[in-house]
């Protein structure tokens, strides 16, 4: 009882600071000046971002693939990425889509402890390049944050996520528990398979170079002609400050991080504004071909 009343108010609290966030924004910009933007995108460019945001799903579930020791087939991971893409969209804070692919590989493995490890494993390399990529955008566009208050806040969400790293990796809380055994003996039989664990990255990076592209795709689809190389110094820390999980899937975060950074870019507030909602947009369009799947899967 009491665990459900704290993931209650942990909800209420990141509704209150997605809603505090977003009327700070929106304050500043007008909502019908963003409503107005974002309906004169190119139908084409929505779209195509769709797309390649479902198939950014496609090389995330080929990554998976390769954390698992059995052989699954591609489709049918594939097939559980997408309903947890679904999750983490439309239903964040109450179902997390690792849960729910955690879930489904448990149905079809009867390993918790595999089921669970291999998403954990596939989300912590994810994290992995995104650091590295918003550390590297960060150094490459440092003049740009200088003196903002990204210039301490990236550098603290890496320094939380390496001591994060070390504590669990390292330290090995709980190792005398069974389930949490297997789930080190995983990692154990993983972290001396260097070929295998540099083509996840691999992987990793391209998904995030398809995610840079997809918001250069929108902002062409808004009428924006502004240099590719803003995309790929903003973007990643941009994502990175979303991940924070103090607030609706990033929501608020994402928005204000856009009006900070492209704002540096000769961006206007409320087109920044436009940008970030608009790609939202296309990937929660995107993340409805789960709930397909879901049906699918329920029947």
């Amino acid at each position: 009882m009491a665990r459900k009343l704290n993931k209650i108010l942990l909800l209420i609290l990141k509704l209150a600071v997605s809603s505090s966030l977003l009327y700070f924004v929106l304050s500043k910009t007008g909502v019908e000046k963003v409503l107005t933007i974002i309906k004169t995108i190119n139908p084409l460019a929505f779209i195509g971002v769709i797309f390649i945001y479902i198939f950014s799903i496609y090389v995330s579930s080929i990554r998976w693939r390769l954390l698992l020791p059995e052989e699954f087939k591609g489709k049918r991971l594939f097939s559980f990425y997408l309903i947890g893409s679904f999750f983490n969209t439309f239903l964040p804070g109450l179902v997390g889509g690792d849960a729910v692919k955690t879930y489904y590989l448990y149905k079809e493995t009867n390993k918790g402890s595999l089921s669970f490890a291999s998403v954990f494993m596939d989300r912590y390399i994810g994290f992995i390049s995104l650091m590295t990529i918003a550390l590297i955008s960060f150094a490459a566009g440092f003049k740009y944050v200088k003196g903002s208050l990204i210039e301490w806040l990236l550098p603290t969400i890496v320094f939380s996520f390496l001591i994060g790293s070390f504590t669990l990796l390292r330290l090995r809380l709980g190792k005398g528990i069974k389930a949490i055994s297997e789930f080190y003996g995983y990692f154990n039989a993983y972290s001396s398979q260097k070929i295998l664990l540099t083509k996840a990255l691999l992987l990793s990076c391209a998904i995030q170079v398809l995610s840079i592209l997809s918001m250069y795709i929108i902002a062409l689809g808004l009428g924006q002609h502004i240099y590719l190389s803003y995309f790929f110094i903003f973007f990643p820390i941009i994502v990175t400050i979303s991940t924070l999980p103090i607030s609706i899937s990033g929501i608020g975060l994402r928005e204000g991080a856009f009006v900070l950074l492209f704002g540096m870019a000769g961006v206007k507030p409320e087109m920044a504004t436009a940008m970030s909602f608009a790609w939202f947009l296309s990937t929660a369009s995107g993340g409805l071909a789960g709930l397909f799947e879901y049906l699918r899967l329920k029947t």
